[in-house]
């Protein structure tokens, strides 16, 4: 299948646009529908790996660490991010269990898996196996990893609590804001780049030795 890496269409009104150079802190957006179309590039494939494999350490340490430690009178409790989706799954607000878990975990785990896995084979010159269906599932993604709403509710909580009980932050909610800043990052870099990058990688042809 022949591809066209000087042009690029909006994914909201998919109106066709040639592409042209930017100059750093440029946004091209599009005429019919103001949308972004493409950014200027932040950052090489390296520092985009490095970038989204930060974010997988933090993700596990937000998973598996607790958010805030509550202590009353000698006894004390903890709460990770899983363990409070499953205390609204058997509360009475049981149908928010499934997004807000989705969003603050499912996705997210999704969107670091992915990029992590294009980003390993463009770095070898390469497009992984299932390319393109993955950078489809990558741009439908952006819009629903919602960790910084997370994150306001657990300082929301954490500030009512503190008028009651004793709380102190725990590794998870340090990480879980590491995250806010790291998800839009990696996420929303232009998806475009790889395709133009195993583009002319593969199209390149194979080097001629002497006999």
């Amino acid at each position: 299948m022949r591809t066209f890496s000087d042009l690029i269409v909006c994914e909201h009104c998919d109106s066709v646009y040639r592409r042209r150079p930017l100059m750093p802190g440029e946004v091209a957006r599009c005429d019919r529908c103001a949308a972004i179309l493409y950014r200027a590039r932040r950052l090489d494939v390296d520092g985009w790996l490095a970038l989204t494999l930060a974010a997988a350490i933090v993700f596990v340490i937000a998973n598996v660490f607790p958010v805030i430690h509550i202590s009353l009178s000698g006894l004390h409790n903890e709460a990770t991010l899983w363990e409070s989706a499953i205390v609204l799954a058997h509360g009475p607000i049981t149908l928010i269990a499934v997004p807000f878990a989705l969003s603050i975990i499912g996705i997210p785990f999704v969107q670091i898996s992915l990029l992590v896995w294009v980003l390993l084979h463009a770095r070898a010159g390469r497009r992984a196996p299932g390319f393109a269906g993955t950078m489809r599932l990558l741009a439908a993604l952006r819009p629903w990893s919602m960790v910084e709403v997370c994150l306001l509710g657990i300082l929301v909580a954490v500030i009512k609590l503190s008028h009651l009980v004793q709380v102190t932050p725990g590794a998870g909610l340090w990480a879980t804001a590491g995250l806010v800043a790291l998800i839009p990052l990696i996420a929303n870099q232009d998806l475009n780049r790889l395709w133009e990058l195993t583009e002319l990688t593969e199209s390149r042809p194979p080097l001629q030795t002497d006999p």
